[in-house]
């Protein structure tokens, strides 16, 4: 089935923002292990936090973008039972 550019866009995103995820934890670690390691690990879960809402957030658009999909293509189906009903009935 053929991708929209938005729904390409949105896929491209999502796996982007968990590669950033990724990384990013493992940097905030190393940064703030100067506070040492218990230190680090609370601003390294705040990061993950953070990162994990932002990443519902465009799994969020992406149900909503599939959810008008089907409401387009189940009003479609319904505009042409319709007028099939019409058609017969006259």
């Amino acid at each position: 089935m053929k991708k929209s550019s938005l729904e390409a866009l949105l896929s491209f995103l999502l796996g982007s923002s968990w590669a950033f995820v990724i990384l990013g934890a493992f940097i905030v670690f190393k940064t703030f292990l100067f506070l040492g390691v218990i230190g680090a690990t609370v601003f390294t879960f705040l990061f993950l936090f953070v990162a994990v809402v932002l990443i519902a957030l465009i799994e969020v658009l992406m149900l909503y973008k599939e959810n008008s999909d089907e409401l387009k293509r189940q009003t479609k189906l319904l505009e042409e039972i319709q007028k099939d009903i019409k058609s017969n009935n006259y």
